[in-house]
């Protein structure tokens, strides 16, 4: 069987992100072998994932004079209790929620905004 290099190129051309996702890991799978970056190359696209983050963690900076609005606000993002949702704002400057997206974080510090915090993402 003859392998036809420029037909297999032109397919992974015109494949999607998620179609050549599940082709590197079935070809993962089927002989045992791992996609991963070599340690050297890793460091140098770790710099260039810091250019286009796409993974945030909130932190609450300042609480503001309406504690309890806070709280609940805090309590509203995270879905935890009222004494897990008070210790994070009796913490801060603390970061209290972490690996959201570029939208999810702007919501987050909107709300908090709203109610008189101040939250950075990071």
């Amino acid at each position: 069987m003859a392998l036809d290099t420029q037909k297999i190129i032109d397919q992974i051309k015109e494949a999607t992100v998620l179609e050549l996702n599940d082709l590197v890991k079935a070809i993962e799978e089927e002989f045992g072998v791992t996609a991963a970056a070599p340690v050297a190359a890793a460091g140098a696209a770790a710099g260039d994932a810091e250019a286009e983050k796409d993974s945030f963690d909130i932190e609450l900076t300042e609480v503001g004079q309406e504690k309890v609005k806070v709280i609940k606000a805090v309590r509203e993002i995270t879905g935890l209790g009222l004494k897990e949702s008070k210790d994070i704002v009796d913490g801060a400057p603390k970061v209290f929620k972490e690996g959201v997206t570029k939208d999810e974080a702007d919501e987050i510090i909107a709300k908090l905004s709203e109610v008189g915090a101040t939250a950075t993402a990071k």
